[in-house]
């Protein structure tokens, strides 16, 4: 252990990282033990969207935001059942919600779902040195009882073999088709249903979010929900007029092994094809292109991004430790967007097809609303190629 950071008095939970250092705190959530790569996100809000995001699978998210908790937690604000991220870790105990649609408090929703959170870390400091180190591997304990094995959770968080090479999408995505018909939260009638859809829509589920379904329900789409594993044969019988692949975590080359083959025989049906974040990723590898892990990520709901068609900046929400290499994409087929913060690719599209894709999030969820054109975008090429 190179950190004999000493416990402090009040302290029942601590975060070990695979270098040895440490972090005590408080734990808040379920009791247990919880191995996973630690990366940051500096969004100040939609905390709730960010930990059942299911592209956080493997991950415990420390946020860089010190109030997280300040309004509880509901129902309705998750984009899955089942949170698939490995804990959480905060700077600052939350406190008493503050929110009229507030049901319970950030501990006890927590708790409901089996996760483990600690509070009370510096994490500014952890900031930094996920900054100049990149996303560590780690682990998160609380034990009410205070008993932590400081050394046995170093071990695991140093044995821990990392996201690269992982195929996580398997473990978020759906068993079995089904259909979505929800559509975006209104402040007066909360979610609504699509009645009247005008397009269909197969959606392949590497982990799809849903408020990117309810922004395709949204769009006059029904949507036709497949596992990732799903065939050509699977997605095509339903008739799409378009596809969309959907975001999702892990490593795109590990998934790719299984995807690829299918979305080249859907590059060659002349489906209008979208896809966001890892479905960005895997219509790379699928069109030549390559993918490889950052160096830190980008992880919040501030990021630049820059249409290169049209010269407009966008502010977007963004979630991947994965990027495609610009330079390796085939002729044919070319960048659309850049990171303002990196320089990193954030889209693609192929000239003369109705094909395109974008790194980061349009559907906002949680984050600007700046990038909703992409679903329209999408629909007008269902449009053109009917």
């Amino acid at each position: 252990m190179r950190d004999l950071t000493p416990r402090p008095p009040d302290c029942d939970a601590a975060l070990v990282l695979a270098d040895g250092t440490l972090f005590w705190g408080r734990g808040l959530g379920a009791v247990g033990t919880a191995v996973g790569e630690v990366c940051f996100n500096t969004a100040v809000s939609g905390y709730q969207e960010i930990v059942t995001d299911p592209s956080y699978a493997g991950q415990i998210i420390a946020f860089t935001f010190p109030h997280i908790g300040n309004v509880g937690a509901n129902r309705e604000d998750v984009e899955a059942t089942t949170p698939a991220a490995r804990g959480l870790v905060l700077r600052t105990l939350s406190t008493e919600p503050a929110s009229y649609r507030a049901t319970l408090s950030l501990d006890n929703w927590l708790r409901s779902y089996g996760l483990i959170g600690i509070s009370g870390v510096d994490t500014r400091r952890l900031t930094r040195w996920i900054r100049d180190f990149g996303p560590p591997n780690g682990v998160i304990a609380y034990d009410p009882e205070r008993r932590l094995d400081i050394s046995s959770l170093h071990a695991r968080a140093r044995t821990w073999p990392g996201l690269e090479g992982m195929d996580l999408a398997k473990d978020v995505t759906c068993r079995q088709t089904y259909e979505w018909d929800e559509t975006v939260w209104d402040h007066e009638r909360g979610y609504g249903l699509q009645q009247s859809p005008r397009y269909n829509v197969v959606a392949v589920d590497y982990g799809a979010k849903r408020n990117i379904l309810r922004m395709l329900a949204g769009h006059a789409c029904r949507v036709t929900v497949v596992p990732a594993t799903a065939s050509t044969e699977d997605i095509m019988r339903h008739r799409p007029d378009g596809i969309f692949l959907s975001n999702g975590p892990g490593d795109p080359a590990a998934t790719g092994t299984y995807a690829v083959p299918v979305l080249r025989d859907l590059l060659g049906s002349g489906k209008p094809i979208f896809g966001i974040c890892l479905g960005h990723q895997l219509l790379a590898l699928a069109l030549g292109g390559t993918t490889h892990k950052m160096a830190r990520g980008h992880r919040g709901a501030n990021h630049p991004v820059k249409d290169l068609l049209t010269g407009k900046v966008e502010i977007s929400s963004q979630n991947h430790g994965f990027v495609v290499d610009p330079e390796s994409l085939p002729d044919g087929v070319e960048p659309t967007h850049l990171s303002l913060f990196d320089k990193t690719n954030e889209g693609l599209r192929v000239i003369g097809k109705p094909v395109f894709s974008v790194q980061y999030h349009p559907e906002a969820s949680p984050g600007p609303h700046d990038s909703h054109y992409l679903f329209e975008r999408f629909t007008r090429l269902m449009d053109e190629n009917a």
